[in-house]
């Protein structure tokens, strides 16, 4: 059973586009947000502790990349990184650091999160990560290991109420959140077969889907036909499957993916009984 939690956000300088530090009840880890600009003149002692951080990044495609570390003294490190840059020995440009600190860290502790947050950050696939190596046969007893995943599940929940789904899968597995629309829908037409499921975020086609090779340039948007050009060119389709998961803003943009043409993905989609995604959600809102 999921428990409600409590988060106290400080915006230590007033004002969301400065420092602000996120802190989870009875737990002893904090966050703290921090601009590329305020890392060098911050004289604060909790970023100077050991820990983890990402760095956040955008690229010149529009698209997001990250870059995780470890360090045993964090503004140590970031400053390192700055200096990396302007001496062209880093390519990758960060706007912002989100560090996490937390009583106790070790260096084998925070190379073991490291690794961890590496690990989950790649297999949810919403952000490129930049991390070459990472140590991934850290020595540490079972409760120490116990300690951790804790400390990663926490970090999950902050770094989300941040703005970074960088640790968020696609598909929330195993929640206790139900709703109506949560049951895969299928569009089989023709060639094309696909499987899908609202979320949150909006409509995720599942890896495996087969999109239709034919698609119709007089009836997708030019919004649309970049978008499906750039997924195939990503190589999330090949020999037009798709071999991940895929988010796209509403069932209709979805619908428009996979059938390579204008289509309604309420009245497209479908469950395994027949019924349409606009009736699921017609009878979800019937008091």
């Amino acid at each position: 059973m999921a428990y409600g939690k409590s988060i106290e956000l400080f915006l230590v300088n007033g004002t969301a586009d400065s420092l602000i530090t996120a802190e989870l009840s009875n737990w002893n880890g904090k966050a703290i947000k921090i601009p590329r600009i305020e890392v060098a003149s911050c004289s604060r002692a909790d970023i100077s502790q050991a820990g983890v951080y990402f760095l956040f990044c955008k690229e010149d495609d529009g698209t997001d990349s990250v870059y995780i570390g470890e360090a045993e003294n964090v503004k140590d490190r970031l400053v390192q990184h700055l200096r990396d840059y302007q001496s062209e020995k880093e390519k990758f440009y960060w706007n912002t650091a989100v560090i996490f600190v937390g009583r106790d860290l070790n260096k084998a502790l925070i190379r073991y999160l490291e690794n961890r947050f590496v690990e989950i950050a790649r297999s949810c696939k919403r952000y490129m990560v930049l991390t070459k190596n990472t140590y991934r046969n850290t020595v540490m007893k079972e409760s120490q290991v116990a300690v951790m995943e804790e400390f990663v599940d926490n970090v999950k929940i902050l770094i989300n109420a941040l703005g970074y789904k960088v640790l968020d899968p696609l598909l929330q597995i195993g929640t206790d959140v139900t709703s109506a629309d949560d049951e895969e829908l299928f569009i089989n037409t023709g060639s094309t077969s696909a499987t899908g499921m609202v979320t949150s975020e909006g409509f995720v086609v599942l890896k495996g889907a087969v999109v239709n090779e034919k698609a119709s340039t007089k009836s997708l948007s030019t919004g649309m036909k970049k978008l499906r050009d750039k997924i195939f060119a990503d190589g999330r389709v090949v020999n037009m499957t798709t071999t991940e998961d895929i988010l796209f803003s509403s069932s209709s943009a979805a619908a428009e993916f996979v059938l390579g043409y204008s289509a309604s993905g309420p009245r497209t989609w479908k469950a395994k009984d027949g019924r349409t995604l606009k009736e699921i959600e017609d009878n979800a809102t019937v008091d």
